[in-house]
């Protein structure tokens, strides 16, 4: 007679093992989902979604971290590739979409071993495997150095990026506009080398006008005017003075009492405020300024000392707009205007003017002898397009950005991927490991289906193309995104920063290796009766559209 204890123990080890593989295989099912969303948005050929946020506003892009950011969905494994996106994004600025489609791959590759009741931590390892095995072979010989002096070979990768976008028509533009603004922020002291393009290469876009109309300023730019309309809005060479204080009669801290005897005390109060602000604008006018920036609130009496000065007032300014126009110009930053000297007037810039371009007035600091931060003044017929044509841009720049701090470059178009995938089949090790190689071919296999080619017979004669190459050097046949034919990426100039590839693959293994590591969800949740209780999580296909 079958039963006893031990046998119990072995039907709920069983049952326990079947509820791990089912959340499991949920969890990939969660990963494809989100995959297959933004499949389409890969390459020069990619579409464009449409959404809709709650408040009625659109977005249209084929930014993959952009498009994930508005999708709403309730699986926690979906989330967390949401995520990935996001860290991409911040890390590297480029390659939302294809650790997306990666990581989805990855997790699908990994769904017939699970069937095959291989446990989940064999199937880790051998993935853990095949990803030491990429990161070696990418920074030795599959990556090539790049010389950063040249313009030409900095241009073409960064095109190769912007080529996928909708600012893809006016790539050349685009690529300038990135290495200008790069060149201008990056910062090479005592060895150190820092390119900060979120602080100091502003994208101010300005609706009205054509693309063309786009460039990059030597300075910066601010949607503000003057204080006062007689004061000067065209200065040569000015004298900037950056301030962080009000040039106002500082008002009481907290509740403030005074008591007025005689109707002269009323008159001492009002002289006492005119005396600090008279002060205030005299430690300002000693050092013989043209022009004051603060980033707090100027009082009618203040803009009337500084007006007969005949220095002009700009106020309320953003923290980050002062900090650009520190490094642009030269100045520093003071707290309090007893503090000022001669060394923190800036005299870098080389003029100050205020323009009106469509109905707002904006204040430019510009020709500036060495700026160490940049404004790009982006125009465009309508929001939707400036908007999409920033997101673009901001991956154009971190792409330059990161040829200046890694200048090492592998094969465009789906070339690496092959590249790899070959020579992890060539370890001719079984089971999970080869699945890496086969999962890494999603990558010239969309950019095949999203510009219409045939796609089984253009995989194969990319497969074997890289298969019979035995010469030295790396293998550069990729696929043409726009016409689904093979090329030789070397002819076609198509390059990728070997930064964005790493961490694209390091996150998708990453991601893969996480979701197949979870074997249970559970919500905490409260009960009616406030006591704490983990009741099972909603079913894992709910939201994934």
């Amino acid at each position: 007679m079958f039963g006893g204890p031990q046998s119990i123990l072995v039907l709920s080890q069983n049952t326990k093992r079947e509820s791990g593989r089912k959340v499991q295989l949920e969890n990939i099912n969660a990963g494809k989902a989100i995959a297959d969303v933004i499949r389409t948005c890969l390459g020069p050929q990619a579409m464009l979604k449409m959404l809709m946020d709650p408040m009625g506003g659109i977005v249209m892009t084929n930014d993959g971290n952009a498009i994930l950011r508005e999708i709403t969905v309730q699986h926690p494994a979906a989330k967390s590739m949401i995520e990935i996106a996001r860290t991409q994004d911040e890390e590297v600025g480029d390659g939302t979409t294809s650790v997306i489609v990666l990581a989805g791959e990855m997790l699908a590759a990994a769904e017939p071993f699970l069937q095959q009741q291989i446990h989940p931590t064999v199937i880790i390892r051998a993935y853990r495997e095949a990803l030491e095995d990429i990161i070696k072979h990418l920074q030795s010989d599959l990556s090539v150095a790049l010389d950063i002096s040249n313009k030409e070979k900095m241009g073409e990768v960064v095109k190769s990026c912007v080529g996928t976008k909708f600012i893809g028509k006016w790539s050349d533009l685009a690529v300038k506009i990135a290495l200008d603004a790069v060149h201008t922020v990056t910062l090479n002291e005592n060895g150190r080398l820092e390119v900060d393009i979120k602080r100091y290469a502003k994208v101010e876009k300005i609706p009205g006008g054509s693309i063309e109309e786009s460039c990059v300023l030597r300075g910066v730019m601010l949607n503000k005017d003057v204080t006062h309309p007689k004061m000067r809005r065209y200065i040569e060479n000015p004298r900037i003075v950056l301030l962080d204080c009000a040039l106002e009669y500082k008002k009481g801290e907290s509740q403030t009492s005074v008591e007025i005897v005689g109707e002269q005390d009323f008159t001492r109060m009002l002289q006492i405020e005119e005396e600090f602000v008279h002060r205030v604008c005299s430690d300002i006018i000693a050092v013989k300024p043209d022009v004051v920036f603060t980033e707090k609130g100027v009082s009618d009496l203040a803009q009337h000392f500084l007006l007969k000065a005949g220095i002009t007032a700009v106020r309320r300014l953003r923290k980050t707009d002062n900090l650009r126009i520190a490094r642009a110009c030269g100045a520093t930053i003071v707290n309090r205007t007893e503090e000022l000297t001669e060394k923190d007037v800036g005299t870098g810039a080389g003029l100050f003017e205020v323009k009106k371009i469509g109905d707002e007035y904006f204040t430019f600091v510009t020709q500036c002898k060495d700026p160490k931060a940049c404004t790009i003044v982006l125009r465009g017929a309508s929001k939707d397009i400036l908007n999409e044509t920033e997101r673009n841009l901001q991956d154009a720049l971190h792409v330059a950005r990161n040829l200046v701090l890694e200048p090492r470059v592998v094969a465009g178009g789906g070339a690496i991927e092959m590249s790899v995938s070959q020579l992890l089949t060539r370890k001719q090790l079984k089971g999970p490991y080869t699945a890496v190689a086969g999962a890494l071919e999603i990558i010239p296999r969309t950019l095949a289906q999203n510009c219409g080619a045939n796609t089984i017979r253009t995989l194969t004669a990319l497969r074997a193309k890289h298969a019979s190459h035995s010469g030295d050097g790396v293998c550069a046949w990729g696929i043409d995104g726009e016409s689904g034919e093979i090329v030789d990426m070397n002819v076609r100039g198509i390059w990728e920063p070997l930064a964005v590839k790493m961490q694209t693959y390091k996150t998708a293994v990453e991601t893969a290796i996480l979701l197949l590591r979870i074997d249970d969800i559970v919500s905490g949740s409260k009960k009616k009766n406030d006591k704490e209780s983990v009741a099972p999580a909603a079913p894992a296909n709910q939201g994934e559209d």
